[in-house]
This record gives structure tokens, C-alpha cells and sequence, in this order.
């Protein structure tokens, strides 16, 4: 009798430690998924932007094996003038060379930017909340950003050479997509969907 009383005591000691015991794992196993989810979010260096004129959208791809996959796609306002970016102030989008793309070098906080279009609105936000900046060799400034005060432009043919979004648009680019380094091809004025582009599968 003796026995078991010290063994059933024994047991009610135990308990409680092997449930705090089950308990830390579920912690960190749960933890341990939400790192991976959000890691897995954004892709690791594949992914790319084409931007077409034509068509006014701007589409984000994967290169996935063999496939390149379509992920995302979006309204655009490009420039007041149609043609490639010739010098400062003529109001085009500059088109990237053929195999050479143009690519993100700077993702910046633009939600406190401002600008004034000499339209009579004087100085005023005009960037949403991030400018994903280009090098564009020959041309700066150029990005893709928001449309703060200017969001009826989009899509359409309204900016002075950026190329502008939807400012809800530009937070899910740069939250789900954008990286610094990422290529990004602007075509040409009448230039329909790439060979590649009409084969891409849908994620």
C-alpha cells in the first residue's frame, strides 16, 4: 500500500512538468512555422518586373525550373509623352535594352515625399509609400512609386517619365516581391507580350 501511494504521489508530482514540457514544443514548433511563412513570402532572387507600355500594366514573374510563372500583375500610369527617354524633362519612360535589363537599386520610404506638378496644387504628397528606384543608365530619378493626390491617373499616360501605381498596389509590391537588385524590363512603345510571357503559367 505504501507503494503505490508513493508512486501515485510521484506521478502527481511528474505531471505538471511533462505538460509545461508538451507545451514549450507546441510553442516552438508554431514558431517555428510562422519564421518559415514568412520567410517563404518573397521570392529569393528570381523573380523579375516587366512593365509594358502597350498594355499599361506592370507584371511580376518567377523563374521556377524550367517555367516562369506569373505572379502578380498591376495598373500603371506612365509618362505624358509616348517614345524612349531621350534627356531630362521630355516626359518619357525610359525603355531597358533588349537583354538588359533595368534593376531596383534602392527601396525607399516616400510616404512624407512630395512634389509639385505645376498644376496650381502647389507642393504636395505624391509618392504612396514607397519609391522603388531604377537604375537607368543615361537617366536618374526614374522609380516606381505611388499616386498620392493622383490616383485617377491610373492606369493612364499622366507622369513625368516614373512610373506610377496604385498606392495600395505599391505596398503589396514592395511587401510580397520587390528586392533590391531586382531586374526590371520596360519594352517599347507597341511591344505586345514577350514570347516567353504567352507560355508563362499563372502561380
Amino acid at each position: 500500500m505504501k507503494l503505490k501511494k508513493t508512486i501515485l504521489l510521484l506521478l502527481v508530482c511528474l505531471m505538471p512538468l511533462a505538460m509545461a514540457a508538451k507545451t514549450s514544443t507546441k510553442k516552438k514548433t508554431s514558431t517555428q512555422r510562422a519564421t518559415t511563412t514568412a520567410t517563404a513570402k518573397k521570392p529569393a532572387g528570381t523573380a523579375f518586373i516587366v512593365i509594358s507600355k502597350k498594355d499599361l500594366n506592370l507584371r511580376v514573374y518567377d523563374r521556377r525550373g524550367k517555367d516562369t510563372v506569373l505572379l502578380a500583375q498591376f495598373p500603371v500610369c506612365l509618362s505624358k509623352n509616348k517614345g524612349n527617354k531621350q534627356r531630362v524633362g521630355d516626359m518619357r519612360t525610359p525603355e531597358s535594352p533588349a537583354g538588359k535589363p533595368f534593376k531596383i537599386t534602392a527601396i525607399q520610404d516616400a510616404s512624407t515625399w512630395k512634389h509639385d506638378f505645376k498644376d496650381g496644387r502647389g507642393n504636395i504628397l505624391a509618392y504612396g509609400h514607397w519609391f522603388l528606384r531604377l537604375l537607368t543608365p543615361g537617366h536618374s530619378g526614374i522609380g516606381i512609386h505611388g499616386s498620392t493626390n493622383n490616383e485617377k491617373s491610373v492606369p493612364g499616360r499622366a507622369s513625368e517619365g516614373c512610373i506610377r501605381l496604385l498606392d495600395k498596389d505599391i505596398i503589396t509590391l514592395k511587401s510580397k516581391y520587390a528586392y533590391v537588385g531586382m531586374p526590371v524590363i520596360i519594352k517599347a512603345e507597341e511591344q505586345g507580350l514577350l514570347p516567353w510571357e504567352t507560355r508563362a503559367k499563372k502561380q
